[in-house]
C-alpha cells in the first residue's frame, strides 16, 4: 500500500474498525502491542491513532487506550437554562485566585476576584462524551431568574480534550450562559462545548425572562 508509514498503519486500522473487528466501545491494543505487531515505530502508531481520532472513529483521553467510538446520537438542545439531558462527570474543581477579565465582565466582579471553577465531562448513557460543561461563580449557589446566552463557532482545544473523550480541533457550538438574580447582578457564568456532529440546537442568543 502506497503512503506513508503512519497512513498505511491508520488505513488498517480503519478497515478493521470498518469491517467490525474493532466494535464500538472496543479498547484497541497499547501503543507496544501495536509496535510489534505491525513492526513499526512508537511515531507511527501515535500519528495513525491521531488520525483515526481526528476523524472521529476512534476517541479518548490522553495517556489511556482509545476506544472506538460509537455513531454519535445526535441531541436537540431546546434551552440552555435547564439541566443537561446527560450524565456529568467531575473533571475539575478549583478555586482560582483570579476571575480573569473576560469572567470579570460576565460576572460583574473585579479581575482579581477568587472564583469557584468546576469543570464536567458529560456523558450519554451508552458512556459517550457529548460535551464539556464549565461554570464559574463566586460564592455559595444561589437562585436565578434570568439569564443571557451567546453562542458561537467553536474548536475543542487541547485543553478540553485532555478533560473528555473529545478530539482536540473538532467543530462545536460553545455556548456562554450568564445567570442572573431578580435584581440583575450575575451569579454564575458556564460555557458549555457541545461538538457539532452530536448537538442540533433549538435555541438561540437570548436572555430569559
Amino acid at each position: 500500500m502506497a503512503g506513508a508509514p503512519y497512513r498505511r498503519l491508520a488505513a488498517h486500522l480503519r478497515s478493521l474498525i470498518q469491517n467490525g473487528d474493532w466494535p464500538p466501545g472496543y479498547r484497541i491494543p497499547s501503543h507496544a502491542q501495536l509496535q510489534q505487531q505491525y513492526g513499526v515505530g512508537r511515531g507511527v502508531v501515535e500519528r495513525a491513532i491521531a488520525t483515526l481520532k481526528a476523524e472521529g472513529a476512534l476517541e479518548g483521553i490522553r495517556r489511556a487506550r482509545p476506544v472506538v467510538a460509537y455513531p454519535p446520537a445526535v441531541r436537540t438542545l431546546v434551552s440552555p437554562d435547564v439541566d443537561w439531558p446527560v450524565h456529568r462527570d467531575a473533571k475539575r474543581a478549583e478555586s482560582r485566585p483570579l476571575a480573569g477579565d473576560d469572567l470579570a465582565t460576565r460576572l460583574g466582579i473585579p479581575s482579581d476576584t477568587r472564583v469557584s471553577c468546576v469543570a464536567m465531562e458529560m456523558v450519554d448513557g451508552s458512556g459517550v462524551t457529548v460535551g464539556l460543561c464549565t461554570t464559574w461563580r463566586r460564592g455559595r449557589r444561589r437562585a436565578h431568574v434570568s439569564y443571557r446566552c451567546e453562542i458561537v463557532p467553536h474548536q475543542v482545544t487541547a485543553a478540553e480534550a485532555e478533560l473528555t473523550g473529545l478530539t482536540a480541533g473538532a467543530a462545536a457550538f460553545l455556548l456562554q450562559r450568564v445567570r442572573y438574580e431578580a435584581d440583575g447582578r450575575p451569579v454564575e457564568a458556564c460555557d458549555l462545548v457541545l461538538p457539532v456532529d452530536r448537538w442540533r440546537l433549538g435555541c438561540g442568543p437570548r436572555r430569559g425572562d
